[in-house]
């Protein structure tokens, strides 16, 4: 099979590479939709082996992995079981199944790990994509507790989308225990702020969504904003209290990545609100008495889900009617990937995914 390999200094490879085998506790996925992430350009842009060395390993060796191929990128994955290991129970999955993967690999005995939590394992996740092989392949092997049903009424590129972005946004959500009275403010619409606008909109939430694009406020809109603020033209928190009546949003979701955009959402947000941080990287600056102590506001970072809760998005999605296939704006093929890259570098469209 041909895999993608990002080499660094925005260079890629398709490189072949055997089709895997399962272990005893493995799935074989075939496949059929891997989505392109924001966090896949901190492995596509560096310098080759920098992203690596951030995480702090030295050599693929490290990671069991052939120093001489790569990992194989792409930690949204979507598709078939085309094999199952010995020890994986026929009641759970057995060939042909439609599923999603989930994208981090623990130790699996830590309470965090057993609690699907497997990112915040105590002995370090390995994250498919990154320090595992992950989907923007024809296969992909993953143990049997990464893998997650996909319901049939959802397409292979929606599951591609909640297992990372889109379940990014419901988790922060979740977090944020909205209820039909709030006002949320999205702060940042790319994918993940406008999965975001989705899935409030669906759980019957007024949204505002803020950004410096004015296409992708509109397209906000499209997805369910009740109002939209173009911040390179207005203020925005001026623009949030305006819309909420001068008293501030009860909710704010932050995914923007920049100290505007967070600024925002902190002094937009109003008394005994909840802000919840998505976009990693960058700074936070408040002043702690005016915009946190005298608000009695509540301050937290998400980051991204647990296993249990993108089984729980998956549902949602399916019986709300939530048309997460919308978000799409770029499709491309497994041998255009080097083109997709280039294009998605630039970060001016929608989410993209590569379908087989």
């Amino acid at each position: 099979m041909k895999g993608v390999i990002f080499k660094g200094n925005c260079e890629l490879e398709l490189v072949d590479f055997p089709d895997p085998r399962p272990g005893t506790n493995d799935v074989i996925v075939e496949i059929r939709a891997s989505g392109m992430c924001g966090s896949d350009l901190r492995f596509y842009r560096p310098p080759s082996g920098a992203a690596l060395a951030a995480m702090g390993f030295k050599s693929m060796a490290q990671l069991g992995l052939d120093d001489s191929q790569g990992v194989i990128a792409g930690h949204e994955p979507a598709g078939i079981i085309a094999a199952v290991g010995s020890n994986v129970d026929e009641r759970h999955f057995r060939v042909g199944d439609r599923v999603m993967v989930y994208h981090y690999d623990g130790c699996h005995v830590c309470d965090h790990c057993r609690t699907g939590w497997t990112q915040m394992c105590d002995e370090g996740a390995f994250i498919f994509g990154a320090t595992r092989h992950g989907g923007h392949a024809h296969y992909m092997k993953a143990p049997a507790s990464a893998v997650l049903h996909l319901p049939e009424e959802l397409s292979f590129a929606a599951g591609a989308a909640i297992s990372c972005g889109t379940g990014t946004a419901y988790g922060a959500l979740v977090r944020l225990d909205l209820s039909a009275r709030d006002t949320l403010a999205v702060v940042g619409l790319g994918p993940v702020g406008q999965a975001a606008v989705q899935l409030a909109a669906a759980m019957g939430v007024r949204v505002i969504g803020v950004d410096i694009s004015s296409e992708r406020a509109a397209l906000a809109k499209d997805f369910g904003a009740a109002e939209t603020v173009d911040a390179s033209r207005d203020d925005p928190i001026e623009a949030i209290m305006q819309f909420s009546g001068g008293k501030g949003v009860s909710r704010a979701l932050d995914a923007s990545c920049t100290l505007p955009g967070r600024q925002a959402a902190v002094r937009g947000t109003g008394k005994w609100g909840r802000v919840a941080l998505v976009g990693e990287g960058g700074e936070l600056q408040v002043e702690v008495s005016r915009d946190i102590l005298r608000k009695q506001l509540t301050i937290f970072g998400s980051y991204t889900f647990s296993n249990v809760w993108q089984a729980d998005c998956a549902r949602f999605i399916a019986d709300h009617g939530v048309d997460v296939d919308r978000i799409f704006t770029n499709r491309w093929r497994l041998e255009q990937a080097e083109a997709a890259y280039v294009e998605f570098n630039k970060q001016a469209a929608g989410k993209s995914v590569i379908e087989f």
